[in-house]
């Protein structure tokens, strides 16, 4: 029963980032910012997850496989942000190959961490 939550996750994660990337394709950028923008929300929703879950664990098992594993993990796309680097580097275009590379771990970090911080000023304040 746990691989229908990860499935039933994964198929809404995958329409999330499909709509994600529809959304912002008419963007005058020539660099992947669909990506990143679904990797850094990704980090800020896992965040506030995993602080959700650190404070309050009412969250029943397979809520945590359909929302962490499947939606989440399906949402945020580090294959092909791995990809769109590669291909920006093979391009000749190493400056936005390293921009790309640097802005999606640091901002995805400090996104997890402003969740995690969001989640644990929400909990202690309504508690």
């Amino acid at each position: 029963m746990a691989f229908l939550w990860v499935a039933l996750g994964g198929a809404c994660g995958a329409v999330m980032r499909f709509g994600v990337s529809r959304l912002l394709a008419g963007s005058a950028l020539q660099f992947p910012l669909a990506t990143l923008a679904v990797n850094v929300f990704g980090s800020f929703l896992i965040g506030l997850l995993a602080a959700s879950l650190l404070i309050d664990d009412k969250l029943v098992p397979e809520a945590r496989l359909f929302f962490q594993t499947g939606l989440l993990g399906a949402f945020t796309t580090f294959s092909a942000f791995s990809l769109e680097t590669m291909q920006l580097w093979q391009s000749g275009q190493m400056k936005a190959a390293a921009v790309n590379v640097v802005s999606n771990v640091v901002l995805s970090l400090l996104a997890v961490a402003l969740g995690l911080v969001v989640a644990t000023a929400f909990a202690t304040r309504f508690r």
